[in-house]
């Protein structure tokens, strides 16, 4: 067998679920963003999101009082801002400002989505049973947006230690699903 054994702390980057999205919140005035790789689709209508997000994070206490944020996608385009986001703590920093990104105004929620991302996805918390104990949050997408002219978007996908796969080669097979 040619296979050897994997720690355990490396299994993430294994059975990454999705594109690394950014995670907007609002409060007080005052927006943030943070990016998140830690989510998985739980159900299709409504769109409901499980993601974890860490108890250390500026974004945790928002979420957990305003309960409501948006999931922007980016693509390969915005990679620099992905990562330099993630490694500076809104508590501190302008996010928006720091990494040139343009909020807007979004429909149903008080946190922006971010223009230069091509979906966003306007959530409010669903679910909080489980924050306590693994700051698993349930999020209900409530209004979701894309950017119709992106027809394949190379979205970011986390393998861990500062390594991405870039999503590329898209293949239709036929479906009986409806």
């Amino acid at each position: 067998m040619a296979k050897r054994s994997c720690p355990l702390a490396k299994v993430y980057g294994l059975l990454e679920p999705g594109p690394v999205v950014l995670v907007t919140t609002a409060r007080k005035g005052r927006a943030n963003i943070m990016t998140m790789s830690w989510h998985t689709m739980m159900e299709f209508e409504p769109p409901l999101v499980g993601c974890v997000i860490s108890g250390r994070n500026a974004s945790f206490d928002t979420l957990r009082a305003t309960k409501e944020c948006v999931i922007n996608i980016p693509t390969q385009e915005l990679a620099k801002q992905v990562v330099g986001i993630g490694n500076c703590s809104g508590a501190k920093v302008d996010k928006f400002a720091k990494f040139g990104l343009t909020p807007v105004e979004a429909a149903q929620v008080r946190a922006p989505l971010i223009a230069e991302c091509y979906a966003s996805l306007e959530c409010r918390v669903a679910d909080t049973r489980l924050v306590n104990r693994y700051n698993f949050f349930v999020l209900e997408g409530v209004q979701a947006w894309v950017d119709r002219a992106i027809r394949n978007p190379q979205t970011l996908h986390h393998r861990g230690n500062g390594v991405f796969a870039v999503a590329g080669e898209t293949l239709r097979l036929r479906s009986r699903m409806k």
